[in-house]
């Protein structure tokens, strides 16, 4: 993956404040020649873009419940374990991590009912040894990155 630069972090702003925004209307905005936004965005979605279904708010597809479910694993089951979880579609996340849990793993849900459905299903998944769930109650601050944007646009 390439570094963001100034250039690329202003532009990813310009897109930011407006979605629909051409190339070449963001080269106006931006005082930079067509081609060369051209050229940055191509290689943007190349390397630094994530997929458009990271915008899509889960609770308008009918998953309005989140938890956060601490995993352990046995040594020997960690790649079993995170291919049986991937083949979840209610896992929205998995991160490995240090600590306690050795999987921290994002899941949505219809309801409570459902969440217990879904963790009952990864502790039959091999390699899954224990879990712990925590329901979020609210989401104080959902992902953001315009700040680190700002920043890299200086």
């Amino acid at each position: 993956m390439s570094p963001i630069d100034p250039l690329d972090a202003r532009i990813l702003l310009a897109l930011d404040d407006d979605p629909d925004a051409s190339v070449l209307a963001l080269a106006r905005t931006l005082g930079v020649a067509r081609n060369t936004v051209q050229a940055r965005l191509k290689r943007l979605s190349a390397s630094a873009l994530r997929d458009f279904g990271q915008r899509v708010d889960p609770a308008a597809l009918g998953y309005p419940l989140v938890a956060f479910i601490s995993l352990e694993i046995s040594q020997s089951g960690g790649d079993e374990a995170a291919a049986g979880l991937v083949a979840l579609p209610e896992v929205i996340e998995i991160h490995s991590t240090t600590g306690d849990a050795d999987l921290l793993v994002k899941v949505v849900a219809r309801d409570t009912a459902h969440l217990y459905r879904v963790t009952t299903a990864m502790l039959t998944i091999p390699g899954v040894t224990r879990s712990s769930t925590a329901i979020s109650l609210a989401e104080v601050l959902p992902t953001r990155l315009r700040a680190l944007l700002e920043t890299a646009a200086r």
